[in-house]
């Protein structure tokens, strides 16, 4: 029998990316839910194999002025609390933080990271599937910060941004950067969101040069890391 895996999408080409091929492989059958404009009582979240909450360009805690957030975050919520797996990336990983007792709020610096750059591993980093990501730049866009959650685990920091990555068990995966993000197609992020990257007063231009520069290492190096983080599913 297929596995199943539903891809919870805030934002067309913020997608699953490099990854989702990783899933067709393996067999998996993958159904996108588009979050704003989605009816969650239509779905169960306990249902799929894998369920994965993908970035946008909105806040974990803008549900007053986007409430299809509350809704999302109860659809979250019944996952994490059925122990199936859950992968949450950018603003999934902020929304998971709230729910298991974390808190999400722009970084005490002020500034937005945007672009490619390495992680620092912490130990249990290194011994986790993030292992195959050490020295490999990965994509970063973000000015908020989540905090690690109770009973977590921390996982990974940048200089600008000490909370990357947590995990649960090996069931609960959140993380602030984008593996996911295909380089071949960072063009679509650079207009998506170009009004921010102007005000943020980001390079354009290094950031695609970025993607071309380190875009087949970290292909492979993500592809390893979500296999390695499949496998201890199974384990």
């Amino acid at each position: 029998m297929s596995r199943t895996a539903y891809i919870i999408r805030h934002i067309n080409f913020e997608d699953f990316g490099i990854l989702e091929p990783v899933l067709i492989n393996l067999g998996y059958i993958v159904t996108y839910l588009d979050a704003p404009l989605l009816d969650f009582s239509a779905y169960n979240p306990t249902s799929p194999d894998l369920l994965v909450a993908c970035g946008a360009p909105i806040g974990a805690y803008d549900e007053s002025t986007y409430p299809f957030l509350i809704t999302e975050m109860d659809f979250i919520k019944a996952r994490l609390d059925s122990k199936k797996p859950i992968l949450g990336i950018c603003l999934g990983a902020q929304l998971m933080s709230r729910i298991l007792g974390g808190s999400v709020a722009p970084m005490t610096h002020g500034k937005k990271e945007i672009g490619f750059s390495t992680l620092t591993l912490t130990s249990a980093g290194e011994s986790s599937p993030l292992q195959f990501l050490s020295n490999v730049p990965v994509l970063h866009w973000h000015g908020d910060e989540f905090q690690i959650p109770p009973t977590s685990t921390r996982l990974a920091e940048t200089d600008l941004c000490h909370n990357q990555a947590y995990a649960i068990g090996n069931n609960v995966l959140g993380l602030q950067f984008h593996m996911e993000a295909d380089p071949n197609k960072i063009e679509s992020w650079l207009v998506g969101h170009a009004s921010e990257l102007n005000s943020a007063g980001i390079d354009v231009c290094q950031i695609r040069a970025d993607a071309k520069k380190y875009g087949d290492a970290l292909t492979e190096a993500a592809t390893k890391t979500f296999h390695a983080w499949l496998a201890q599913l199974d384990a």
